[in-house]
């Protein structure tokens, strides 16, 4: 059967032929895309067999090279052939281009094709030296291997970023199997650093894996994103990474895949041990700038006012950043001459010292200030309003609250800032400012207006994420306790959160920032906010498996409350990290934390956080195997709850003393205890407590023996917890169904449910991942000499 590389020694001969017929004369790729329209680089890869070309692309291909109608059919034939070879062997696969590469990667139908590269600049100028070197180094077209990662690197607004992502639109057909792009804020002012794990979350999002599936640590995180990209042809670009530790584990192991990283730094790093080949982005030449202006500005008018246009260059330094303000500025006003724009920028007094000590962004900074300066006065204060914010961006609603003034005249100062080049709206209705022009924008607010002023910024941004947090809290999870707030202060207009869907929605387009405003608050001294916004995210990030963020959000809130010696934050927030502990396996630490967290409550009186400390650190004893103590904190849970006449609490310390009912060999007062929680869940429409408790009956079940009864319960448990997204709970009982379905004799249905858990504890990270393997092997040797018996 032939092959994609047998079919590309066709078209190389067809080549060869061709070149004979017309003396010898080769058409180079390059020839060949202009004749096509195509990129010379998807050219390349047809001709290598690396992609399978389409097959209107391989019949205009194949007519170019002088093909007769006989052979052109011939060739049709040979390719439907091969792409009929591959269906076969990948049922259910796509065809064409992208299909080859799907293909030849072993990807299915299903496997998503991520294009998140950002739009190209249509008035992208210059750099023919650059692209050309891209080029070279990813093709080996300079004598060596093709290389797998390339370095960007150059000063602050020198063209990384745009070169990059021009760059990488031309050369997207290479990578059929997508472009992944993600910006690491390496230099962002206010510290907000993306880390390995946010990136690699993102781009697991983009490769279609839920976020329930998301492994807890780092090292599971990036052996998940290898596995998925190994075979791939996928082309990503790290923009504004700071350091080799950012960028490490974002490498693909794929040698398909092509890793495009940006970064003010040399990152020598990467490119010594790593192999990354270095390329230094400079200023434009005097040349390239002015034909940068002349897209934006017109020829007509440079030429006509050459020595105000060479004026403009030379403030500007010939750096892209610069210059794209002025342009902005000269575009927004045709009608006023050069002469005036040169002396606007001659005669702007420098507000920053230069950003690395004499460099060229020390004009950067002039330009900002000169574009600052013919901002409207609203449009200004929000510009100097926005460094208030802890970022990463900003939503409309939230940037209103901010600034004090309605949602639709703030969209509107927005905009005119967007038109400035002074924000980006990287999204629909979000917002972002280039590092240089948030630290730029810091300056501003320090130096102009009052403290008072600025702290109050900062009060009615955090009380707008901290009141609609709350209200999202609430419909996310009706048995949630709500905090004491005080009255949003006015000119704070928190979003109206419709319904449980909507909450979900809102949590997972905001979840980052309200990370990032917990410690915003906490550096502030808004540590009430602090500690209270942390508690919000609670159950947000446990259903999503935030783990990571979840103990740094509470640690935080802790140390807030207990700054301000609020003690019922500090019992929260002891309770909460231990619960967040738990999860990432530092269970003695999260066990002084539940024993903190019950003394303050018990001294607060407060009943209900008392049960709900007692309920959980009964979990946690369970899983120590301290079964005895864990009943007792259970039945300790249920009297309380009983006392503040908590009926949905109630319920779920009934399930949690029938469990560790269960656990001393106790069955009969466990059945009694679980089938009293039974009633009281459907009361309360607690639907996780009702899982909760049907796996607890399942568990009973199955020590008494009625195995099939264990596995019509867990059955009922896994309806219930899948829905609810909670995976851990999923893979805990599957687990125990699996061991059900081997005391019943049906082992191949309990190793395929034990896969289906381990494959959960995997993507979770989880230790908990180790024993179901040890069981499955051992399972698996059981199950062979059983077959051989």
């Amino acid at each position: 059967m032939q092959t994609v590389h047998d079919l590309a020694l066709l078209l190389r001969k067809l080549r060869h032929r061709h070149a004979r017929e017309r003396g010898g004369t080769l058409l180079t790729y390059r020839q060949l895309a202009a004749k096509t329209g195509w990129s010379h680089g998807i050219i390349g890869e047809y001709f290598a067999g690396n992609v399978l070309p389409p097959t209107e692309r391989f019949d205009v291909l194949t007519r170019l090279l002088g093909a007769t109608s006989a052979e052109q059919g011939a060739l049709a034939t040979a390719r439907d052939q091969v792409e009929e070879g591959r269906r076969r062997m990948n049922p259910g696969g796509h065809s064409g281009a992208g299909a080859a590469g799907a293909q030849a990667s072993g990807m299915t139908a299903a496997a998503p094709v991520p294009q998140q590269l950002p739009p190209a600049l249509p008035a992208f100028v210059g750099r023919a030296a650059l692209l050309a070197q891209l080029d070279e180094a990813t093709t080996g077209g300079a004598g060596g291997p093709a290389a797998t990662s390339v370095v960007l690197s150059g000063t602050a607004g020198v063209g990384k970023t745009t070169l990059a992502v021009h760059w990488a639109h031309h050369v997207a057909e290479r990578y059929p199997d997508g472009q992944l792009y993600v910006n690491m804020r390496g230099f962002d002012p206010s510290g907000s650093l993306m880390t390995p794990a946010e990136a690699l979350r993102g781009f697991l999002e983009a490769l279609d894996v839920p976020a329930e599936r998301f492994p807890i640590h780092l090292p599971a995180q990036v052996g998940l994103y290898r596995s998925l990209l190994a075979g791939r042809r996928m082309l990503i670009v790290l923009d504004n990474a700071r350091d080799i530790e950012q960028v490490r584990p974002l490498l693909p192991g794929s040698p398909n895949c092509l890793v495009l990283v940006t970064s003010r730094n040399r990152l020598a790093g990467l490119v010594a041990a790593e192999g990354a080949v270095p390329v230094t982005v400079d200023l434009l030449c005097f040349d390239e700038a002015w034909q940068f202006l002349a897209r934006r500005l017109g020829a007509d008018r440079l030429s006509s006012e050459p020595q105000a246009a060479n004026e403009m260059i030379e403030r500007c330094v010939r750096l892209p950043l610069a210059l794209a303000v002025v342009a902005a500025r000269g575009a927004a006003h045709p009608s006023f001459p050069l002469s005036t724009l040169a002396a606007e920028l001659r005669e702007t007094r420098r507000l920053l010292d230069a950003l690395d000590g004499g460099d060229a962004s020390t004009d950067v900074q002039a330009v900002f200030s000169w574009s600052y300066q013919h901002l409207s006065p609203p449009a200004a204060r929000l510009f100097r309003l926005l460094a208030c914010h802890p970022g990463p961006d900003t939503a409309i609603p939230a940037a209103a609250s901010l600034a004090g003034l309605p949602r639709t005249r703030v969209h509107r100062l927005l905009a005119e800032l967007a038109h400035a080049h002074l924000v980006t709206e990287h999204a629909p209705g979000r917002f972002s400012l280039h590092d240089l022009l948030r630290g730029y924008a810091a300056d501003l607010v320090e130096s102009i207006d009052a403290p008072d002023a600025r702290r109050t910024a900062i009060q009615r941004g955090l009380d707008h994420y901290l009141h609609t947090a709350h209200a999202a809290a609430l419909l996310l999870q009706p048995g949630w306790d709500p905090v004491s707030l005080a009255d949003a202060p006015a000119g704070v207009a928190p979003e109206e959160i419709a319904d449980h869907s909507h909450a979900l929605a809102w949590f997972t387009a905001e979840y980052r920032v309200l990370l990032a405003s917990v410690a915003h608050a906490h550096r502030a001294r808004f540590e009430g906010h602090a500690w209270r916004l942390a508690r919000t995210l609670v159950d947000f990030l446990q259903r999503q498996g935030h783990w990571p963020g979840l103990v740094a959000a509470q640690r935080i809130a802790l140390a807030a409350a207990q700054q301000v010696d609020e003690r019922p934050g500090q019992a929260g927030a002891h309770r909460d990290l231990a619960r967040a502990l738990t999860r990432v396996g530092e269970r003695e630490e999260a066990e002084g934390h539940y024993l903190a967290a019950l003394q303050l409550f018990s001294e607060l009186g407060d009943h209900t956080g008392q049960a709900r400390t007692h309920r959980a650190f009964g979990a946690l004893l369970d899983r120590l195997g301290r079964h005895a103590d864990s009943l007792h904190q259970a039945q300790q849970g249920l009297e309380l709850y009983r006392v503040a006449g908590h009926l949905s609490g109630e319920a779920s310390a009934q399930n949690g003393v029938g469990w560790a009912h269960a656990m001393l060999g106790q069955y009969g007062p466990a059945l009694d205890h679980c089938r009293r929680a039974l009633v009281l869940l459907r009361e309360t429409d607690d639907r996780h407590g009702e899982a909760n408790t049907w796996d607890s009956l399942g568990f009973i079940y199955d020590r008494l023996g009625r195995h099939r009864r264990a596995v019509a319960c867990y059955h009922r448990a896994l309806t219930l917890v899948t829905q609810l997204g909670d995976r851990y709970d999923e893979a805990e009982t599957l687990n125990r169904l699996g061991d059900s379905r081997w005391s019943l004799g049906d082992r191949a249905g309990a190793l395929r449910t034990w896969q289906r858990a381990l494959r959960i504890f995997d993507d979770l990270g989880h230790p908990d991942a180790e024993g179901v393997r040890d069981r499955l092997v051992r399972a698996g040797g059981t199950a062979a000499r059983a077959g051989r018996s």
